[in-house]
């Protein structure tokens, strides 16, 4: 597959500056895989949508506030950095912006003077090795000094409110630096309306790092390197999987962060149905043999995204491409804070 291939024009207007007023009112297009057909809904019809014996699948990583703002010492000249991994409890890998002048060894100095941090190294296009002055763990401070890291396409500070709504009400295991956005359309209540439907409900862990938002810059899709990211899946969710088949009920991802790490699992990790912690740079395109997922709930996804190639993966180029004029001439919002798309079997 070519770049060009994943595509398409946006007003930029169409990308959605809030979230919506309520999580259950996003708006939901379903396409039918087996029909073609399109549909319009909102979020809260998921009950009607999905039949008895599904087993539906969260990622219930948590969002860090590793967004920090600062300067460069002595010089003053502003400094942004997004924390992206912890290498130890004071020293995490970070994507630095402007990073063109910055120099190994320099002090860069976060939150008014609170953090200070020395530049390690640089450890790829971007990416530096932090050291930050003090004790204890960063990730504990990071809540006081951090802010959410929204996606640049979202042109405004955050809020105060950012920090609930840019985060799934299931999250639970503090790592990733962008939010799995599917799942911030869910609410408790919903939840508990597809349990009474006779859904089952499992959860993993894919902590959201830059290998789900880096853009495509190669030609070919096949030049691209994916970035690694880290998976926990418990032995619990691989029974559920089993029991699913076992019943012939469909697998129903909740993001493509939850269809990588379902797909990169292996028959011997499948049948030993342990607790599974490693990492994963699966990439998914056209051509892909999906053996977990048999539908996925998802946002609409940027022109050039891996995440866009994935879809397109799953439904078909022709589809998708459809289902995206569709969604324009309906007035559907994108991105992370937009509406979503259902495609079912």
């Amino acid at each position: 597959m070519r770049r060009a291939e994943l595509e398409y024009d946006l007003p930029a207007e169409r990308v959605a500056q809030q979230p919506s007023s309520r999580r259950e009112q996003a708006r939901l297009m379903v396409l039918s895989r087996s029909r073609g057909a399109l549909d319009h809904r909102r979020i809260s019809a998921l009950p009607r949508l999905l039949e008895p014996g599904d087993l539906l699948v969260l990622n219930d990583t948590k969002v860090l506030p590793a967004r920090l703002l600062g300067a460069r010492r002595p010089s003053g000249g502003k400094v942004e950095a997004l924390l992206l991994e912890e290498r130890g409890a004071r020293e995490w890998e970070a994507m630095l912006r402007p990073a063109r002048r910055l120099r190994r060894g320099e002090t860069l100095s976060f939150a008014a003077g609170k953090l200070n941090a020395e530049l390690v190294e640089r450890s790829g296009e971007g990416l530096f090795v932090l050291r930050f002055a003090g004790r204890g763990r960063l990730r504990d401070q990071l809540g006081r000094y951090g802010q959410v890291p929204l996606p640049p396409y979202i042109r405004r500070a955050p809020t105060a409110s950012d920090r609930q709504r840019y985060q799934t009400v299931y999250a639970r295991v503090p790592g990733a630096v962008a939010a799995p956005t599917a799942g911030l359309h869910l609410t408790r209540a919903l939840l508990a309306r597809l349990r009474q439907r006779g859904l089952s409900i499992a959860r993993l862990t894919l902590q959201v790092g830059p290998g789900t938002f880096t853009p495509i810059h190669a030609e070919r899709l096949e030049d691209h390197p994916m970035g690694a990211e880290r998976i926990a899946v418990p032995s619990a969710t691989l029974r559920a999987l089993a029991a699913a088949r076992r019943r012939e009920g469909r697998v129903v991802a909740v993001g493509t962060t939850v269809v990588r790490a379902l797909e990169c699992l292996t028959d011997r990790e499948l049948a030993a149905a342990r607790s599974v912690a490693r990492s994963t740079d699966l990439f998914i395109t056209p051509g892909f043999e999906f053996r977990q997922t048999d539908a996925l709930l998802t946002n609409f996804h940027l022109p050039h995204s891996t995440l866009l190639a994935l879809v397109m993966a799953l439904a078909g180029i022709d589809r998708i491409r459809r289902a995206y004029t569709a969604a324009l001439e309906s007035g559907y919002r994108f991105y992370s804070y937009g509406d979503a798309m259902l495609i079912l079997p």
